[in-house]
């Protein structure tokens, strides 16, 4: 299972990919996540259902700092994300 997220708000500059690299390592899923030139955050991230739960329930809030203003999740195909590895990526 894997979810792609679009995270908007006050999320860069306050070290939010960084930290959501750190809970999603914490809660073993594969994937990544980088900064958008919009200002914004997106991630695709694969696992297990309640880890992707959790990471969702996490990206709302953020890392203190952070101001998030809306969280949108959709389905990707696992078959993207799931190499085992979660990085960071250049932003896009």
């Amino acid at each position: 299972m894997a979810k792609n997220m679009h995270i908007a708000g006050l999320v860069q500059g306050v070290g939010y990919h960084a930290a959501f690299t750190t809970q999603a390592r914490a809660l073993k899923l594969s994937g990544w996540v980088r900064n958008r030139l919009d200002s914004s955050v997106e991630a695709s991230v694969a696992g297990e259902t309640q880890a992707l739960k959790d990471i969702i329930a996490w990206a709302e809030h953020g890392p203190a700092g952070a101001q998030v203003l809306s969280v949108v999740v959709s389905e990707v195909d696992d078959g993207l994300v799931t190499d085992g590895e979660f990085r960071i990526l250049p932003n896009k």
